[in-house]
């Protein structure tokens, strides 16, 4: 269980001077709360005399509250200090975990459910913090409490300390014994909450779907199913949990019966004064808490051991696209420049999978505008987002520049090509926020232009605030055009060096394409621009164009060419042509 913590090692070290000072106000406090029970024997035998001393009283009360606000004091320190320190280790191990996993691969996240991650970043940074906070508090009071109050009880009664502490080691064997319990019952509750939270992820992510088609009650069925499990493996942890705090109390109260039956017989026979049988009567309470932290303590280490585990089988995937080190002589990362050359590409998703592209060889000249073509499934996609390693291709296989693009610096290579993606992703935020999205700081006209550039500038007076409205999660208030057509402009308003439209404008009307995809090869006329469309109107403009059947190139060359060729790009042509003069 331990060995988990060994990934809080650095933060441990960093935020040691606040341990130290959290623990000695710890410290302190508790020998505030030590020295109380002197001070009631005190008071009690006063009392007890028969002819109290008011102005003892008083003093004893005085002393009783200077000791309460040092105890506030003391209490307010170690919160402070260790608290503090474990919300800040949180912090850190949160950041961490999030960077991380922005370099992991696409494929990560296609294996991974969401959800699954975001109850890593909550839940399981909740039991982590709790672990790295209460449970050294927990740990380091009790044992002082513990070890100053039986030296307290053997130094000052002797021969009352060793009956009352009798159910101490039963006390030992318990909470070992439900320590082992807690840690496996404990991780198949934060797993079971972990499915859960995909569940819940997934149905409100696809919540059209589920409505569209009628399927609330099967999405009802699912999350009671899963909700269920995760209450049965709860109530299994509860069960541990409520045998072992009244079992806790239970000896608790063991100790008082011992000391009521030991002590009285001391007191009546006048070995003890009834301020003696008082402050051990103090000193017993003081000791339940220990005795009770011992299991928090547990359970809290045990559900953070757990909550690393987890959190760490994420930080132990290695990232499977690394990036080159390609420099200029000044140490400047090299920029991905000119012709782009795909030399006897092979590629699957997997070892040991069929082939999505198969001997694919060709090259683009800078600044060309080069048109892909083919059904779905032919290997279009895939092809493109293999330039900017989405996933990586095999070496030597994919130049630009003349240099293999696994040697690029990764952030300077996607910097230096865009891609505009078919399923077009908007953030929670405003449209004028979604174009400048890659350009935080451009100004007005740049975004205007860029909106213009995709004609979604015309739409901007049918919403209520103009570009300043909000789109809503994934843009839910948007049409799928006017989706495109904003993620066409933030993809124009970036200006890379090689940018590619992923069949990107499927929802717009085939003239709108036409139109945007002929102005967008006039404006970057000196950039590479490729263009993957099932329109063959809207590649017509390209200098040349790439048709892939079953991951294979079947015919090349420009447009003019290829519908008087035998082919699909051919057959594709005249079916949409037909279709056109239908409408």
């Amino acid at each position: 269980m331990l060995s988990e913590y060994k990934r809080l090692a650095p933060w441990f070290k960093k935020y040691l001077p606040m341990y130290i000072a959290g623990v000695i106000c710890l410290l302190l406090t508790d020998a505030g709360l030590l020295y109380v029970p002197r001070l009631t024997r005190e008071a009690v035998d006063i009392i007890a005399a028969g002819s109290p001393d008011l102005h003892l009283i008083l003093r004893i009360s005085v002393i009783m509250v200077v000791i309460s606000l040092f105890v506030v004091i003391g209490r307010f320190g170690w919160r402070f200090f260790i608290t503090g320190s474990a919300r800040r280790i949180e912090s850190g191990l949160r950041g961490l975990l999030f960077e991380h996993i922005l370099k992991l691969q696409p494929g990560f996240f296609e294996e991974r459910k969401t959800g699954d991650i975001m109850a890593r970043f909550t839940n399981d940074m909740r039991a982590i913090r709790m672990a790295c906070g209460m449970a050294i508090v927990s740990l380091i009071d009790g044992v002082f409490m513990a070890a100053f109050i039986l030296v307290i009880l053997f130094i000052d009664y002797p021969s009352l300390a060793g009956w009352i502490i009798i159910p101490l080691p039963v006390l030992a064997v318990l909470v070992l014994g439900m320590g082992r319990l807690l840690g496996k019952r404990t991780k198949r509750v934060q797993e079971g909450f972990a499915a859960l939270s995909s569940i819940v992820q997934e149905t409100f992510a696809g919540i059209r779907v589920f409505k569209t088609m009628s399927r609330e009650q099967y999405a009802v069925e699912k999350f009671s199913e899963s909700n269920d499990e995760y209450i049965r493996r709860t109530l299994s942890l509860v069960r541990i949990w409520g045998l072992f705090f009244p079992l806790i109390n239970f000896l608790a109260g063991c100790t008082t019966l011992l000391l009521l039956w030991f002590g009285g017989l001391q007191v009546m026979d006048g070995k003890m004064s009834p301020g003696d049988f008082a402050a051990v009567l103090s000193y017993l309470n003081l000791l339940v808490w220990p005795m009770m932290g011992a299991g928090f303590t547990i359970n809290w280490l045990e559900r953070g051991a757990a909550s690393l585990s987890r959190i760490g089988e994420l930080l132990d995937v290695e990232p499977e696209i690394k990036s080159g080190d390609a420099q200029t002589d000044d140490g400047i990362p090299v920029a991905p420049v000119g012709d782009i050359d795909f030399r006897d590409l092979n590629f699957s998703w997997s070892e040991g999978t069929d082939a999505v592209l198969e001997g694919i060889s060709f090259s683009i000249p800078r600044g060309a505008a080069v048109g892909i073509f083919g059904r779905t499934g032919s290997g279009k996609s895939c092809l493109v987002n293999l330039l900017p390693r989405l996933y990586d291709p095999p070496p030597q296989t994919i130049f630009i520049g003349g240099r293999d693009i696994r040697t690029y610096d990764l952030q300077t290579l996607r910097k230096s090509v865009g891609l505009v993606q078919q399923e077009s992703f908007l953030f929670s935020e405003t449209i004028k926020e979604n174009i400048s999205f890659t350009a935080g700081d451009a100004a007005d006209e740049r975004i205007m232009e860029a909106a213009e550039f995709s004609t979604i500038a015309r739409d901007l007076k049918e919403f209520p605030f103009g570009w300043d409205t909000m789109v809503g999660e994934r843009g839910h208030s948007l049409s799928g055009g006017q989706k495109q057509r904003i993620a066409v402009s933030r993809a124009y308003l970036t200006d890379p060096e090689i940018l590619i439209f992923d069949d990107c404008l499927s929802a717009v009307d085939a003239e709108t394409e036409s139109k945007i995809l002929r102005q967008f090869i006039e404006k970057r006329k000196g950039r590479t621009s490729i263009i993957i469309s099932n329109r063959t109107s809207s590649l017509s403009a390209a200098d040349f164009i790439i048709v892939l059947e079953n991951g294979r190139i079947s015919a090349k060359g420009p447009h003019e060419r290829l519908i008087k060729e035998s082919g699909l790009y051919r057959s594709i042509y005249r079916l949409q042509q037909v279709e056109h003069e239908r409408r």
